[in-house]
């Protein structure tokens, strides 16, 4: 177990927000929580767990202990006639992670090529891109209870997941019934490390290709049966495109989720404005585009302080400092607010960010 005191923050999360953390526990493995767990004072404290950072807003120095996932492995570890199944290290980065099943023969990752963060952030928001979400390509993952260092397995329906959603961003109440030490049927926020993740992936493949920006990609190429290669390329051009890269310009991705409305209310809404982007869902009610209403709202390219809203895509915000001048986390969650008054102020829809904002 490798413990650092006063570690800065700022590599570790893709806004570039300028914190530090007072004490670092580096995760390589079950063992290293154990062994953290079997120190008094390390035990006692409350815990952060932190990937890839690629979703996080930090408003602040961290005083938790940061648990910095970084246990790696990519596997087979079962093919059958309907599907491969894949484990994945919890500090893995999650799109080499893709790319390695493409690259071993294992499709139905594709459409989620390029989402920033690590395998083992994935299954805390259930992420989702291009018409295809982590819930429909999910095995089960292994976890290590933080207040008793218990290792226990969890399927997918005891994740919960939902859109951008899952056990793990909740928390428990105080009185929850528990099975094991855990919350049964209750959230598991700061109860938990993730550290492996096993996916799903179907045989025979299919394409899933109902997104409107692949629908286009198929039109522009010619290409009318695209393999899972010929979609993962398409997806990454997609996303270079619209969305900036962390490594140049700081940002968390897509800042708010996807509003869903009833039908009458989308149909109010059209009425008065035509041109919103929306989706119907299997369940009768209709996605919007956040960043539709955001655009309409005049805040593209706008900002305030040193965070701003991404020229190319509204739903995207980002960090105008500079390395030693970063912007703050205060500055972010002040232009959210700014963001979500307006959006509220003109369509009566309040947009929920996607970030976990600590």
């Amino acid at each position: 177990m490798l413990v650092e005191k006063n570690v800065s923050l700022q590599p570790w999360n893709s806004f570039g927000i300028a914190a530090r953390a007072q004490t670092v526990v580096r995760v390589h493995g079950v063992a290293d929580v154990q062994a953290m767990l079997a120190d008094p004072e390390l035990a006692a404290a409350p815990k952060f767990v932190l990937g890839g950072g690629s979703n996080v807003i930090l408003t602040g120095d961290v005083k938790p202990v940061v648990l910095k996932m970084e246990i790696k492995g990519l596997r087979l570890l079962e093919e059958t006639p309907r599907a491969w199944i894949v484990q994945a290290g919890a500090g893995e980065t999650w799109h080499g992670c893709v790319t390695w099943t493409l690259a071993q023969g294992f499709a139905g990752l594709e459409n989620l090529a390029l989402i920033p963060g690590t395998v083992g952030a994935a299954p805390v928001q259930n992420l989702g891109a291009y018409g295809v979400e982590l819930q429909e390509r999910f095995e089960s993952l292994d976890a290590v209870d933080l207040a008793t260092g218990r290792t226990f397995t969890l399927d997918a329906a005891q994740c919960g997941f939902g859109y951008r959603d899952s056990v793990f961003r909740h928390a428990a109440p105080p009185n929850a019934r528990t099975t094991g030490g855990l919350p049964r049927g209750m959230g598991l926020a700061g109860r938990v490390a993730i550290t492996h993740v096993r996916l799903r992936l179907p045989r025979p493949w299919k394409p899933e290709l109902g997104y409107l920006d692949l629908e286009r990609r198929r039109a522009e190429t010619g290409v009318e049966h695209p393999g899972a290669q010929q979609i993962f390329d398409w997806v990454c051009a997609i996303r270079r495109a619209k969305l900036p890269d962390p490594a140049v310009l700081g940002n968390a991705g897509s800042f708010f989720k996807n509003p869903t409305v009833s039908p009458d209310q989308c149909a109010d809404i059209i009425a008065r404005d035509p041109g919103i982007v929306h989706y119907p869902m299997p369940d009768g009610n209709v996605k919007l585009a956040a960043g539709w209403l955001i655009d309409a709202c005049g805040w593209r390219g706008k900002s305030i302080g040193k965070a701003g809203v991404y020229e190319k895509q509204a739903l995207v915000l980002v960090n105008r400092g500079r390395c030693g001048d970063s912007v703050t986390g205060g500055e972010v969650m002040t232009l959210a607010k700014a963001i979500q008054s307006s959006v509220y102020e003109r369509f009566g829809i309040r947009l929920e960010p996607e970030p976990v904002v600590v």
